[in-house]
């Protein structure tokens, strides 16, 4: 019988009937295993083997497999029982955010703003349709949120997240939007396909994006795009406040220009580097 993992996939309960037709369109079942082990315990400060087995719906024998080759292969350490995910995940993370385009350039420039304004500022990429924190500096008045490195979440909830969706190719804008209904965590997030295009445009003329309480209660942002010396949208900075330091001037026109010039500075060294 099958039944479902922790992705809420179907499974049958082994990894005996592994794919190998060579279509692309179809995944292999012991990859999955080893993937829905890792997102298990990525949520976890730390499982038994039979959390993780009644977790990922798979036999105890299957699973105690993967996580020997696992923690052989040094992705998972093991304590006193409990598997966690090892640091070769920020070996291979902080690698691949190195490798970003400009990325010295954007960090010190992220840390620049929020030593400047006291706030939290953070620089975010779109990836699989996705927002994705890749650097972020909180200043002495920065409110703690888990907006830590590598979170990802929806692009048109956040103001960096509409600020890159509202420059992306037009029929990458619709696939995005068309992929799963919208909404979000707030009553504040935008439900409406042609609320949001309406919105996307006045960014796009306007120059910069806002987030007003619609990822958190009490909090809105700033987002600006930071594009390439090709016009290409590299990501985009934002800065986050609460929201009653962020309104009126300060909040409407100073955070866009300080963001803005932020974003020109940093274009300005990518076109003459």
């Amino acid at each position: 019988m099958n039944e479902k993992n922790v992705n809420g996939k179907t499974g049958s309960g082994d990894d005996s009937a592994t794919n190998d037709s060579g279509d692309p369109g179809t995944s292999v079942k012991s990859v999955e295993t080893a993937l829905d082990i890792v997102e298990f315990l990525h949520e976890q400060e730390g499982a038994s083997m039979e959390e993780i087995t009644e977790a990922v719906s798979r036999s105890s024998s299957t699973v105690h497999r993967h996580l020997t080759t696992l923690r052989e292969r040094g992705y998972v350490i093991s304590k006193s029982g409990l598997y966690t995910l090892s640091f070769l995940f920020l070996t291979y993370g902080g690698r691949t955010r190195d490798r970003l385009f400009a990325s010295e350039i954007i960090d010190r420039k992220v840390q620049q703003l929020s030593d400047r304004t006291g706030e939290r500022v953070q620089f975010m990429i779109e990836e699989n349709a996705q927002r994705v924190y890749v650097f972020t500096y909180s200043g002495p008045s920065g409110v703690k949120t888990d907006a830590t490195v590598g979170k990802r979440g929806p692009l048109h909830v956040s103001a960096a997240g509409k600020a890159i969706l509202a420059n992306l190719p037009s029929d990458r804008i619709e696939a995005i939007l068309n992929s799963k209904p919208l909404g979000g965590p707030t009553k504040n997030a935008v439900s409406d396909p042609d609320a949001l295009r309406e919105e996307l445009e006045e960014i796009r003329k306007r120059g910069y994006a806002y987030n007003d309480e619609e990822s958190t209660e009490g909090l809105r942002a700033v987002g600006v795009p930071v594009h390439d010396g090709n016009g290409s949208t590299l990501g985009a900075f934002s800065v986050s406040g609460p929201a009653h330091r962020f309104r009126d001037t300060y909040f409407q026109r100073e955070l866009p220009d300080l963001l803005m010039g932020a974003a020109n500075e940093v274009e300005l060294n990518l076109k003459y580097s």
